[in-house]
This record gives C-alpha cells, structure tokens and sequence, in this order.
C-alpha cells in the first residue's frame, strides 16, 4: 500500500482499512485509486476539509458525462463516503458533505448464469486438454481444484486465494472461509470438490500453508485465478464470458432452482443482508418464465 505523503489523512485512513478493518488488497487498492481520482479532479487541491458538497455534486455530473456506469459511480463514492465517515468519527469533523450528496440508484441487472450442463463441460477441461509445458506438472490438476471449488461452494476470488490448507476440513468436508470483514464462515464442500482438491494436493506435494499455488510454489494471486478461468472458457467455445463471479452466481441459482431455501443461500455466499442474496430468486424465475413460454401450449 502506497500513498504520497504529502496526504497523512488519506494514508491514515487506508491503513485503517487494512489494518483495523481487514479489508482485502483489492478493496484498499480501489479505495486508495478513487481517492487519488478525486485529488486530481480537484484542482487546485487545498486539503480535504476544503471541500464542499458542491464539489462532490460537480465530480458526480463529470463521471456521468463521461457516461461511467452506475455501479463504478458508486463504487467511486462508496471510497469517499468510508473516508469522510473515517474523517468523522475518528478524527472529529463536525461535517460530512457527502451526507448532501444524492448518488443515482444502482441498476438492477440480473446475474448472468451457467446451465449446469455448461459448468459440468468447463469442470472437465483441466484434466482433458493438452497441458503446456510452461505449467508447473501439477498445473492440471490445480486449475481442476479452483473451478470445482469455485462452483462448489460458491466463494468469492479474494477468499479462494486465501485460503490455506488449514481451512481444509476432510472428516467434516468443509472449508473455513475469510469473507468481507474478516467475517468466517464455514461452507460445505461437494465430495467431487473435495476429491479434486486431495488429487491437487498430492501431485503438487502440498502439505501446509497457502492451499493454492503458482509455478514459483507462491501463494497464487487473484489475477493468476482469473486467467486460469478464462483460459478454459476460451477453450470451452460457451457464449458466456466467465468470470470467478459467475460461477458464484451459478452455485447459488442452481440451488435456489433445486429447492434451496434463500436463507441458507444468503449464509452460504456469506452475505450480511438477505436483499443481496434475493437478486438470485429473480433469476430462477426469469428461467421458469422462459420455459414455461417455450413449453406451455397457450403461453
């Protein structure tokens, strides 16, 4: 974590984020970049209790003229509000401009799925497709461990890289989970999941510490995940771009679409708000609406 000196605020505030609110490497990084973001925007920058709610107002319309989605304009203020939140309760401001801001409402798009006979034909490519010889010898059988455990239990990309050997439950076939927050869970692991990650374990002579690991035997980094990915679904021809986050979409909607109650999907997916979790059940019904239309004789 880098920030220029000139801001002690901002450089205090960001280790509050890693430190006391272990927040993963990818949400201190996001926040430090709108911050900077921000700085820039704001010339001549003259300090942070310089600015008004009419400065937040004119960078909210210039993000909206440069057409940015909704959800990165909220993720942009989603940084500055934690930090004038910060600036109030732990160093005693007595205003919040931001509390005048009125940000556009997030938009409501459905998450893209997988159908199950689409996840099953990715899950059999890493033990099925010619390996380079670039990969570590075990690299097959890795790849194989991350898609099935992705799928099986529905983490997210920070707490897969995350996890450790430890976490590892094989008598109870369960993983202890890291998730927002630091907040631990624990999620069931299907015996096919479980299996490819013994198979993993055992080529690749792993025994203890980072569970999941890169050539150089370090603990994998969440960009080597994503390229992992998406080189089985450049192998696999499907016409959904897949992406870590949609597998997690597809484990809770195929539960939800096999009798899952929502309650457990919520505690499963680790999310703190049940709202969160109830995007899912539009997609199942989205689906049964799509079938009964095909199937039914006076749709």
């Amino acid at each position: 974590m880098t920030v220029a000196a000139p801001d002690p605020l901002m450089h205090d505030f960001l280790e509050f984020m890693d430190v006391e609110r272990r927040s993963s490497e990818r949400t201190v990084a996001i926040y430090e970049l709108a911050l900077r973001q921000f700085r820039e925007w704001r010339t001549p920058f003259k300090g942070w209790s310089e600015i008004s709610a009419d400065d937040f107002r004119a960078f909210l319309f210039d993000l909206m003229k440069q057409e940015r989605g909704r959800a990165t304009i909220r993720l942009q203020f989603a940084a500055l509000r934690s930090f004038f939140k910060w600036l109030t309760r732990r160093r005693g401001w007595k205003t919040n401009p931001l509390l005048e801001v009125q940000l556009p409402k997030r938009e409501k798009k459905l998450p893209v799925v997988l159908t199950v006979t689409q996840v099953e034909q990715m899950l059999n490519l890493p033990l099925t497709l010619e390996k380079s010889k670039r990969d570590a010898v075990w690299a097959p059988e890795r790849d194989a461990a991350i898609l099935e455990l992705f799928y099986s239990t529905g983490m997210r990309l920070s707490e897969l890289v995350a996890l450790n050997v430890a976490d590892i439950d094989t008598y109870t076939e369960t993983v202890r989970v890291f998730g927002k927050g630091n907040k631990e869970r624990l999620c069931p692991i299907g015996s096919l999941a479980l299996t490819a990650v013994q198979r993993y374990r055992a080529k690749a002579g792993v025994h203890d510490g980072a569970l999941f690991l890169s050539k150089l035997r370090r603990r994998i980094t969440g960009q080597a995940v994503d390229d992992v990915v998406m080189k089985y679904w450049r192998a696999s021809g499907l016409p959904v771009h897949l992406t870590p986050h949609k597998l997690r979409h597809s484990f809770a909607t195929h539960l939800l679409n096999n009798g899952a109650d929502l309650r457990s999907v919520q505690e499963l997916l680790g999310h703190a708000s049940l709202s969160t979790t109830q995007i899912y059940t539009h997609v199942s019904t989205q689906r049964m609406k799509e079938v009964y239309e095909k199937a039914h004789p006076r749709a």
